[in-house]
């Protein structure tokens, strides 16, 4: 088999799902409703994913994957085929992550005693957390705007122009936050140097 037909192949499987989200959606707005149910059950994980990853926080997924697919379903009559189904709907789930930090934000401003509690108990001993945790730790101490496609990028593979959908943002601005969070990453991470051996 030549590379070229190899090629194609490995491409194949990825066309049948795009087409298979194109055509849950048309059943979809045609009135069939289990075919809502079924991009759920196909997307959810994913979402989770993302919401998990963005925030730091699992007390929140389910409300917000939650809003997520509510958000989806009441505009879904709207999508207008000209972009993945996954570019827009992990497009909704980062806006719903970036509402909920906004708001949090808000939310700090009327109670700074809680939030200096939990400085406190965030600032446990690095012995007890594992790498990953640190790491995942110091990925939230970055701004949102470089966070996000980091994380896109590095954990949960997207492209540079799949995070260039996602965000709405230009392909060299995705490319230039991303070198910016990792260099931002190591100098978080240079204190804990001997903790990541």
């Amino acid at each position: 088999m030549s590379s070229k037909n190899k090629d194609k192949d490995l491409q194949q499987p990825q066309i049948l799902e795009l087409d298979d989200d194109f055509s849950l959606i048309k059943r979809f707005i045609d009135g069939d409703e289990s075919a809502f149910r079924i991009l759920v059950q196909r997307h959810k994980e994913k979402v989770r994913n993302i919401i998990y990853l963005t925030l730091n926080n699992s007390e929140v997924i389910d409300d917000l994957a939650q809003e997520v697919f509510i958000t989806v379903y009441r505009n879904l009559k709207n999508f207008r085929f000209e972009s993945q189904f996954t570019t827009w709907l992990y497009r909704i789930t980062v806006n719903k992550c970036k509402d909920y930090l906004r708001k949090k934000n808000v939310r700090k401003i009327f109670t700074p005693l809680k939030e200096a509690d939990d400085k406190l108990e965030f600032d446990n001993s690095v012995e007890k957390k594992d790498i990953s945790r640190i790491v995942m730790d110091a990925i939230q101490k970055l701004p949102y705007k470089l966070r996000v496609p980091l994380l896109l990028k590095d954990i949960e593979g997207f492209s540079y122009q799949e995070i260039a959908e996602t965000m709405n943002i230009e392909l060299g601005t995705v490319k230039s936050r991303i070198f910016r969070a990792r260099e931002g990453l190591k100098e978080i991470l240079k204190p804990l140097e001997a903790e990541l051996r």
